[in-house]
């Protein structure tokens, strides 16, 4: 069934929709995902196809109130250590059910924080890793640091441990912006930890950055991103905040009435991407920059950008592989995802089974307008006649959908290309709105969305 409202209509940037990391989208998942079945996806994998591989470490020493990532914090290393012992279970169990050498393109370890793990665990991780699938050795290797527990110690081991890329948290460095979201983190001691990487042979950095903070002025995100350019990352990832307080109770700390209203959201997500495209960073689809020498930036212009629940990459592995808390893997038969409570994760595995919760098989229905909405959101294009070639009259529900875009678009808005389109530059920020045109899914259920903007 087709959404009775056009993404153009006044005021659809207010629409809640996903920003779709995946097709169909997690709150879609089933429960009662039957672990058998998703040993046999395992075992169906062709022994040359390469893998990348997602570590959730879902621990922080203290809880940002802006953020909705299924994290807890926790003040006795104990937990982390007992977590620790029960994701090597998984590790093995999972590496088993494999069976056999695998090619890894990527690993990346999120969280929570990962550089919450003392230097030995890291060390310890790793070297669990190239042991239960030795391609990791050559593999690129992200992991997503919080500045605000880094310590020399930590950042040997990530040495020893591979890394080779590293995410960093900053937001914003208005004092007051931070106080408002429950995050103090100096600019000082984010430059501090870029150099202690940099000093180590890690020059491929980025950096994630919100606009629609509580307090969060047009002023105040221009002089962050003047501090952030200083620091030359990489990349940039540029986010709307999400107020999600019905999800993430955290949250709740926030006064809604010190958020930016729709009209201050644009005007600071516009400001910023005109700073950062002066500062020489190309615009990577619907939220990340790059340097023009970047992989992702090249990515982008040789059309091989690809989007999955880490955001954008340029690695081409069909198969992610989650592993610990609540993460989630994408197989070619479909979706799943791991108990959400580490205790019941810890349970689990600890009795000998493979930890998911929930998943999702995938029609053939499903993979058509999952790379109908990639396409949207990488290439802010539509490409019917490569749907076609692949899906033959599958495609048929996406070429009508994209004809009746075109009769409804303003002019100029959307031009038509390969039987589909192509959104102009000036609307790509409905990218969103016009992918959830193709989610047969989203009037489903009683999920709840970020607005589009």
């Amino acid at each position: 069934m087709e959404h009775d409202l056009s993404p153009f209509v006044p005021n659809a940037l207010e629409r809640a929709v996903p920003r779709y990391t995946s097709y169909p989208t997690a709150p879609h998942f089933r429960d009662g995902f039957e672990p058998d079945l998703y040993a046999r996806w395992l075992t169906e994998i062709g022994k040359d196809k390469p893998l990348s591989l997602y570590l959730h470490i879902p621990f922080c020493d203290e809880l940002c109130w802006f953020c909705a990532c299924r994290t807890q914090g926790t003040r006795r290393y104990a937990a982390v250590s007992r977590y620790l012992d029960a994701l090597e279970v998984e590790i093995r169990l999972v590496a088993a059910t494999l069976g056999g050498e695998r090619p890894i393109s990527h690993m990346h370890w999120g969280g929570g924080s990962p550089t919450v793990m003392q230097p030995d665990d890291i060390c310890r991780l790793s070297a669990l890793m190239r042991k239960q699938f030795p391609g990791v050795a050559s593999a690129e290797f992200a992991v997503e640091i919080d500045p605000r527990d880094m310590t020399e110690e930590r950042l040997d081991a990530l040495m020893v441990a591979g890394m080779t890329r590293a995410s960093i948290g900053v937001q914003d460095f208005d004092e007051d912006v931070q106080r408002a979201i429950g995050r103090m983190q100096g600019q000082a001691l984010t430059a501090d930890v870029m150099r202690g990487l940099r000093a180590r042979g890690i020059d491929s950095i980025n950096i994630d950055l919100l606009y629609g903070l509580p307090r969060q002025t047009e002023a105040s995100l221009a002089r962050t991103i003047e501090q952030v350019v200083e620091l030359a990352p990489d990349r940039l990832a540029l986010f709307g905040y999400a107020h999600v307080p019905w999800m993430a109770k955290r949250q709740r700390m926030i006064d809604g009435a010190d958020l930016p209203g729709l009209d201050a959201r644009r005007a600071q997500s516009d400001l910023a991407r005109r700073l950062l495209a002066r500062a020489g960073y190309h615009s990577i689809g619907i939220d990340h920059f790059a340097k023009p020498g970047d992989g992702l930036a090249i990515a982008a212009t040789e059309g091989r950008l690809r989007r999955n629940f880490q955001g954008y990459t340029v690695e081409d592995a069909e198969i992610l592989i989650g592993l610990g808390a609540s993460a989630i893997g994408s197989l070619p038969q479909g979706y799943v995802q791991n108990e959400p409570s580490t205790a019941d994760y810890q349970r689990c595995v600890q009795a000998g089974r493979l930890p998911v919760r929930r998943g999702i098989s995938l029609s053939l229905d499903d993979r058509m307008r999952r790379d109908a909405i990639e396409g949207i959101l990488c290439d802010f294009a539509l490409d019917i006649e490569g749907l076609e070639s692949t899906y033959g009259d599958f495609s048929c529900p996406a070429a009508a959908t994209a004809k009746r875009l075109l009769t409804s678009a303003p002019d100029g808005a959307l031009e038509p290309w390969k039987r589909g389109f192509q959104i102009a530059p000036a609307w790509r920020g409905y990218a969103r709105l016009i992918a959830a045109e193709f989610d047969v899914y989203l009037s489903r259920g009683q999920a709840r969305h970020s607005v589009a903007l």
